[in-house]
């Protein structure tokens, strides 16, 4: 471990010393702050979530057995989906009534669990479009070329820096649709990093990544805690949460059941009824 992850760990540690491990647990420096979020599909209630609150500056699991909610909390929080009822707010802002895009510029962006590469286009291009506020798009600045060849230098460089850093730099020119699966997860992170945000959710990144690939995703996901960057994932791996997580939220039936450190989440009957069902132990005997 670097001593700049020792400190970023050092840092989130601190920042969550004294938080209890019961849902809804108040934070000391909330950058997401959700009250009564529902979410109903007809009679279907897909997500119940009385209060959530995401610790600045931390790496922190959403966790749950298929079907809990975790990707329909995270639609409605970045605006891809918008709720029955409820409220959130992001980085002190009220955001519950944000579209996607307006929630990406504020600073919270997000990658999906199937890639959204667009595969006929080169992994460079890829990136120059997740670029914000480009001004050559605006009819009057587009007639005026010194208005946006200095920002779209600017965000090449920017798009080089990350391909570089996330080993993509070989395959700029190359179709997005050419990478591996593990490679458009990489593409997919750096592309979010485009837009310099404070938080970024990943929603179950390491699915359909190969070993190989795996170490190499995790310690790119501990860089952004180590830049600054807050970190929400998605994820069903228990040893990749026990590895880079600071902080867990267990979902279960739409519902935020507890949170905790990953310690005392793998210790916790809720969580491991959740997982089993309640009735796991009996069925045994």
């Amino acid at each position: 471990m670097s001593d700049k992850e020792k400190a970023g760990k050092a840092a989130a540690t601190a920042a969550l010393a004294g938080v209890p491990a019961e849902p809804g647990a108040p934070k000391q420096d909330a950058i997401l702050s959700a009250t009564g979020v529902r979410r109903a599909f007809g009679g279907l209630v897909a997500v119940d979530v009385e209060h959530l609150e995401v610790q600045r500056g931390t790496i922190t699991a959403l966790i749950g057995p298929n079907g809990a909610g975790k990707t329909t909390f995270f639609n409605l929080v970045t605006g891809f989906d918008r709720p029955s009822r409820g409220e959130w707010d992001f980085d002190g802002r009220a955001a519950h009534r944000m579209r996607s895009y307006q929630v990406a510029r504020a600073g919270m962006v997000r990658t999906f669990q199937l890639t959204k590469a667009l595969t006929r286009m080169s992994v460079l291009d890829n990136m120059l479009i997740g670029a914000a506020d480009q001004i050559g798009e605006r009819m009057w600045a587009g007639l005026v070329p010194g208005v946006w060849k200095k920002q779209e230098a600017a965000n090449r460089e920017r798009a080089m820096e990350l391909l570089e850093r996330f080993k993509l730099v070989d395959k700029r020119e190359h179709y997005a649709g050419e990478l591996s699966g593990g490679q458009r997860k990489l593409l997919e992170m750096a592309r979010a990093l485009m837009l310099n945000p404070k938080m970024i959710m990943l929603d179950e990144p390491m699915a359909g990544v190969n070993p190989a690939l795996k170490q190499s995703l995790l310690e790119h996901i501990k860089d952004l805690r180590e830049d600054g960057m807050t970190v929400l994932f998605v994820e069903h791996d228990m040893d990749m949460v026990h590895e880079i997580a600071d902080w867990v939220a267990v979902m279960a039936a739409g519902q935020l059941i507890t949170e905790g450190t990953p310690d005392q989440i793998s210790a916790d009957q809720r969580v491991i009824d959740a997982y089993l069902g309640a009735h796991h132990d009996a069925a045994q005997h």
